[in-house]
């Protein structure tokens, strides 16, 4: 850090992403971090989905993760929630797909059918 002003841009940066964690939004994106959502890249998916709505500067997300869900075959897994509608799971989820269903879900509201696990 060279000055103040350096100092406040990266607490408002870590304060954005604390606040995309903490649980308080309207719209919830879950990735599923279990040993085989990891060893599947459910880390890497979980970055860029934070990366993602943090560039496009989306508000009334909350970003978290969640332990095994049980679909070990479907792995990495993205669970979206919206108040009032029915929760969409993606399965099969890598960075690529993150970035997308950022776009198309959250940013669009259209729902990517060819990869929700039914």
């Amino acid at each position: 850090m060279k000055s103040l002003a350096e100092l406040d841009k990266l607490r408002e940066r870590l304060q954005d992403e604390m606040r995309l964690r903490e649980g308080r939004e309207d719209v919830k994106v879950v990735v599923t971090m279990g040993t085989c959502g990891i060893a599947s890249g459910a880390r890497e998916v979980l970055t860029a989905i934070l990366e993602e709505v943090s560039k496009r500067g989306l508000k009334g997300v909350t970003v978290t993760q969640t332990g095994c869900a049980g679909m070990c075959h479907c792995e990495p897994l993205v669970e979206v929630e919206r108040p009032g509608r029915d929760k969409v799971i993606y399965g099969h989820v890598d960075e690529k797909k993150a970035r997308e269903i950022v776009v198309s879900h959250l940013v669009n509201g259209q729902i990517i059918k060819d990869w929700i696990i039914k």
